[in-house]
């Protein structure tokens, strides 16, 4: 034990981040993948996602993987925080401590299980946004970024609550297609890591998004075009109250443009999605085929051309958002946000298009 310990001391040592990231980063990989290998037999027999009309398969498709990529997320963190001395702080930054690690983690697991359990039999509407905003409001407490809105206290809380609630919400719609997920949240998750790696944000955020962004990369050959697995709700929720914790943390330093830029594709799509069902009066909160993502699969776009398309956006977006960072002056900011936004409306209406048949 002693020698596990030593070995961990001197692997977070501060000017070794970045190889601390990136152990995190292989490890979480490698055993999201070893699990997916484990846990298909026993998910093809009891979580077989059945098409129907709205679904994006065409065939019965297990799902569950999102229990792989959380745990994969989870687990190397948490042994490595049982595992260290009492003494072992520095590698955590003041008010990022153990303890809130530990609430993130805790809010992980059980909005984990919400989603499992919905998978098996679908929840009614009221308690699944009640454990939900339980969870957010966990996350809200352990990012402790502060108040960066220009709100007063209590009404800058009620914003996040509501805005994490909708975010953890908006990445389960989002996840509808194969691979689309990962073409999110594997640029945001590397994003993140970097900015901790040069020390933007706190080391223990940045440990979670390399953790994430391996574990989506364990689960990425299972779920290219035709998937054979999917994340399910036990995925898709705590990833999105993962990275959306991640979010807040960044946004506590002063960077909100970054923070809205990173997610924007998925913010954009989503909500601009819910707006017209309402103004449609339908049922928002039942499955639909709606999102531009989805139109762009019934206008001739392949599922890999669409991912394609949404992680080649996302490196755009997470180049603003680094450009917003090194010039933090508002004109830049402005700039940064206003272009942003352009180049999702293009993407977004490419997709809403028919592509033109080629002659025979």
């Amino acid at each position: 034990m002693a020698y596990i310990t030593s070995m961990i001391a001197v692997l977070f040592r501060p000017l070794e981040r970045g190889q601390v990231l990136f152990v995190f980063l292989v490890l979480s990989a490698l055993l999201s993948a070893i699990l997916i290998v484990v846990l298909m037999p026993l998910l093809r027999r009891y979580a077989l996602a059945r098409p129907n009309a709205r679904s994006s398969h065409r065939i019965p498709t297990p799902q569950g993987g999102g229990i792989a990529v959380i745990a994969a997320t989870c687990l190397p963190i948490m042994i490595m925080l049982l595992l260290s001395e009492p003494d072992f702080k520095y590698a955590w930054e003041s008010g990022h401590g153990l303890r809130f690690l530990w609430l993130t983690f805790a809010a992980t697991i059980g909005l984990a299980i919400v989603g499992a359990v919905d998978d098996i039999r679908p929840l009614p509407v009221l308690p699944r946004l009640l454990l939900q905003l339980l969870a957010v409001m966990a996350i809200a407490a352990s990012a402790r970024g502060g108040n960066f809105l220009p709100l007063p206290d209590w009404i800058a809380v009620i914003v996040v609550y509501l805005a994490g609630l909708w975010f953890v919400n908006l990445v389960n719609f989002m996840d509808g297609l194969d691979c689309i997920t990962i073409a999110e949240m594997v640029p945001i998750t590397a994003f993140v890591a970097i900015l901790g790696w040069f020390g933007f944000i706190p080391l223990s955020a940045a440990l979670v998004a390399a953790a994430l962004c391996g574990a989506l990369l364990g689960f990425a050959p299972f779920n290219r075009p035709v998937a054979k697995l999917f994340l399910g709700d036990v995925g898709s929720l705590p990833i999105g109250l993962l990275v959306g914790w991640m979010l807040l943390q960044l946004a506590g330093t002063g960077a909100v443009v970054a923070a809205i830029l990173l997610p924007l594709y998925h913010l954009m799509d989503a909500t601009i999605t819910l707006l017209r069902r309402l103004a449609r009066g339908e049922k928002v909160w039942e499955a639909h085929r709606s999102h531009f993502y989805q139109q762009a699969t019934n206008n001739g776009f392949t599922a890999l051309s669409v991912s394609a398309h949404v992680f080649g956006l996302n490196l755009a977006l997470a180049g603003l958002a680094a450009v917003t960072l090194l010039w933090p002056s508002w004109p830049v900011q402005a700039a940064c946000l206003t272009l942003g936004v352009a180049i999702v409306a293009w993407l977004l209406s490419h997709f809403a298009k028919p592509r033109l048949q080629s002659p025979a």
